[in-house]
Parts: structure tokens; C-alpha cells; sequence
């Protein structure tokens, strides 16, 4: 993170978003724009960070209107709702003037991340060297204003009406009207109900099962380097994901479990397997604020292959989360 300025700000400076990761940063920024510039619209946001500059082959902002559009477009495809758009968390959408809330793109590659921190500069917006998630929360943002700088505060001016007089009195009479009804009722008979048996019955949530093997899938797919164990940023954008479907989730624990090919030394797959799962793991509970109780890494070297007519076969070297 080089590109970021550290101190020495101008005294031209606003606001200073700290954050833990690119995409909340990138939110970040965007909250803190809305705060300089609160007329804004989506149009103006868009306007202000144009897609050719940052986006994703899609606008970087999506009003009401927009985001219905959207979901109902990616419908089908699960993973573009819950990973490219901030569009369910409350404290990730900007709500403007109207009231009217707005969804922020959240994926961003760090190809494009310094130019977007240059480019909020010309706002007046500034970014922090990331800092260590805490643990226990979900990873956010937090702004700091700068040079005495301070948001200015718009009122939504509500009318009061004068309700007449009759109202009050149809609305009393109508209240004394239930009371009497009441009171006039016949009692009803006392039935006496003897329960024999209590069936209780579990219904299994298959949407979290499901969004738990798409985020296998996307891990084995992010390669680790052959013969390390070090997390690529891909893997980590995934973690990102199996940490937010956690925090939905609290009562959910995991085995991440680490398996290789029957490739090279039995002893050394071993210990590459258990040191890829912990790496997994200890990405989850420093970075994304996982309790460690959660969680459980364990590695099986060549033992287990998914693929045992073919013991070299690149889906034999995986790793599988298994809910305990």
C-alpha cells in the first residue's frame, strides 16, 4: 500500500477514511463524499466515479430503481448478489437526501485500488494505511475529519397537520363502542386440551449449504502457489465472503480441512495440507474477526483423494469446509 500518503495532509483536506480491507475502504469513500457533497444523487455519485475509471463493466452506484433492476437480472447468479454490490447491510448503504437508499460496489482489484485513493484526493477525501481487523467485528470503516473540517447537517423539515375536533370524538366513540362490545360478550366454555405427544421438527436451511460449497468451489479455484501455503489475493477475496456468511450465521462452525495430490513426499503433503488450512483459518480470526472457537483447521496430506484412479489429479489438491 505504498500509494497511500500517510501524513502531511493539506490543509485543504476533509476527511480520513480508515478502514481494514480495499472494499470497505472503497465504501468508505463513498460515505465520506456523500457527507461533503449531501445534495448529491446517484447520477451525481456515478458522475463523480465513473465506471471507466473503477467499475466492474457496471455503475459504482445503484438507486432503488437500479438495484431492483439488477437483482432481478442476476437472479440466477447468487454469488453476483451477495459479492458485488453493499445492497443488505444497513450500515453499508448510503441513503440520501430523499431518504432513498443507494447500493455500493464492494469488489475491488488492486489493480484499480491506488487510482481510486488518488482520485477521491480531488475530493478532499484521504485513506489510512489498512489496519488490523478487531477482533469480533466484521471489518468496516471509520472517518475522521480533518483541519476542524465538519459535515453539514441537513434537517428534513416535517409538516404538522391539524387533526379536527370530530376525528377525536369518532375515534372515541368508537373506542367506547369496542369496550362495550366486550363487556357484552358471553363467555366462552374453558376447553381442556391434553397434549400426548410434541413433535418437533428441524427444517435444514439449504441456501447457507449451498452458499458454503459455491465458496469451496471459488477457494479451490484461487490456487495456492505450488508448495506454499501463502493465501493469493483471490483467496482472500473468498475468505472475505465465507467471514460475511459466518456473521450471518453465528451458530455456524467449521472444519476447514487441507488435502494434496498423491504428488511428492507422503510426510511433507501432510504438513503443506495442515499448514494451507491453518493459513485459512488464521486469514478468518486476524483479519475478518471470526472467533477462533469457531473454527477448526486440520489437514489429511494425500489420504483422502477425491480422484483415486488418478492420484496426481489437480482436484485432489483442495480444500473443504465441513460444518461441525
Amino acid at each position: 500500500m505504498s500509494e497511500i500518503q500517510t501524513t502531511n495532509y493539506p490543509s485543504t483536506a476533509k476527511v480520513l477514511v480508515r478502514s481494514e480491507n480495499m472494499s470497505r475502504t472503497a465504501l468508505g469513500i463513498a460515505h465520506a463524499y456523500l457527507l461533503i457533497y449531501p445534495n448529491s444523487t446517484v447520477e451525481n455519485l456515478n458522475k463523480a466515479f465513473p465506471k471507466e475509471e473503477f467499475g466492474q463493466g457496471s455503475d459504482l452506484f445503484l438507486g432503488p430503481n437500479e438495484r431492483k433492476a439488477y437483482i432481478e437480472a442476476h437472479k440466477n447468479d447468487e454469488k453476483s448478489l451477495r459479492t458485488n454490490y453493499f445492497y443488505e447491510e444497513e450500515k453499508a448503504m448510503l441513503k440520501l437526501k430523499d431518504g432513498s437508499e443507494v447500493a455500493v460496489l464492494q469488489m475491488w482489484s488492486s489493480d484499480k485500488f491506488p487510482k481510486l485513493v488518488e482520485w477521491a484526493k480531488r475530493y478532499d477525501i484521504y485513506v489510512a494505511e489498512f489496519t488490523k481487523g478487531a477482533k469480533g467485528k466484521l471489518g468496516f470503516f471509520e472517518l475522521e475529519y480533518l483541519n476542524n473540517w465538519k459535515p453539514v447537517i441537513i434537517e428534513k423539515v416535517v409538516e404538522k397537520k391539524h387533526i379536527p375536533w370530530w376525528v377525536w370524538l369518532l375515534l372515541g366513540l368508537a373506542v367506547v363502542g369496542i369496550i362495550l362490545a366486550l363487556l357484552c360478550r358471553p363467555k366462552a366454555k374453558t376447553e381442556v386440551v391434553t397434549v400426548t405427544d410434541t413433535v418437533v421438527q428441524t427444517v435444514v436451511d439449504t441456501v447457507y449449504i449451498q452458499q458454503l460449497e459455491e465458496i469451496e468451489n471459488n477457494f479451490n479455484a484461487a490456487e495456492f502457489v505450488k508448495g506454499k501455503a501463502d493465501l493469493s489475493e483471490d483467496a482472500k477475496f473468498v475468505l472475505h465472503d465465507l467471514a460475511k456468511l459466518m456473521n450471518k450465521y453465528p451458530e455456524l462452525k467449521l472444519r476447514i480441512e487441507g488435502h494434496t495430490s498423491a504428488e511428492g513426499d507422503a510426510n511433507y503433503n501432510q504438513k503443506l495440507s495442515e499448514a494451507r488450512a491453518q493459513a485459512a483459518v488464521t486469514f478468518l480470526v486476524e483479519h475478518e474477526g471470526i472467533d477462533a472457537s469457531r473454527l477448526v483447521a486440520e489437514g489429511f496430506g494425500s489420504s483422502k483423494l477425491k480422484n483415486a484412479d488418478d492420484p496426481m489429479a489437480p482436484e485432489n489438491r483442495r480444500t473443504e469446509f465441513e460444518i461441525i
